[in-house]
């Protein structure tokens, strides 16, 4: 998927009218998505260390909000959502994980994560956190409406349509949905992952402590990103 098609199927067009049209976003975006591709060989996602688990935050009532900093009991095991431990459950493992890391060292991004959607039951679809950094965060998004409208995370899963928020302020005083994951997070980009048919397969979630965080290369980064992974293993 190039970058005209993404900007276009995620509804980022609008957003970027003005950077997308200066040559030197577009050409960020490419070497970007070079190095990456450069990274995520056949051997790189065989040999890779991943991790199975994660510790996470005990949930509020309902599960509505994450109690931040309180870490719940046991550690979330992704081997049960993802069928085993196989080797195509450590390619997408992999994948994630590498996007993960060569994120963390380009950008100055507080938080990041690379959701996949899964199954759980014939009616309960999730995003699952593969692979992140930052603070403890919750594992599962869950895919319905209701909890899409105070989540960006499910609110873009479902629509497929992108998310910058580079005020989270102001975006929940004009009354947008908000799930507080970390009350020092200012800004938010939040981009669905698609395959080839532009379904969406998943999404990536990054999020800052500064205001106006995602523009110039850290947009064009975090577009890479999303555009790579949607030609990549989580997209199969």
């Amino acid at each position: 998927m190039n970058l005209d098609l993404y900007l276009d199927s995620t509804g980022l067009r609008g957003d970027l009218a003005d950077a997308a049209a200066f040559p030197s976003f577009a050409e960020a975006v490419r070497k970007h998505q070079a190095a990456l591709q450069a990274l995520l060989t056949p051997e790189a996602l065989d040999t890779t260390p991943v991790a199975w688990s994660f510790r996470v935050p005990e949930l509020g009532e309902g599960g509505a909000c994450s109690l931040f900093g309180q870490l719940a009991e046991l550690p979330y095991e992704l081997s049960a959502i993802l069928g085993g431990q196989g080797p195509d459950n450590q390619r997408l493992l992999a994948e994630a994980t590498l996007v993960t890391r060569y994120y963390r060292e380009h950008s100055r991004s507080h938080w990041f994560g690379v959701y996949q959607a899964r199954r759980k039951s014939a009616d309960e679809s999730v995003l699952v956190k593969l692979a992140y950094f930052g603070a403890e965060s919750r594992a599962e998004f869950p895919l319905t409406e209701a909890f899409a409208a105070g989540s960006n995370n499910s609110a873009v899963g479902l629509s497929g349509r992108a998310r910058l928020i580079n005020d989270v302020a102001a975006f929940v005083a004009e009354g947008g949905g908000y799930y507080t994951c970390d009350p020092k997070v200012k800004a938010e980009a939040c981009l669905p992952l698609l395959d080839a048919d532009r379904r969406v397969v998943g999404i990536l979630d990054s999020e800052a402590f500064d205001k106006d965080f995602f523009g110039g290369d850290e947009l064009a980064l975090v577009i890479a990103l999303a555009i790579t992974l949607s030609g990549g293993v989580v997209a199969r």
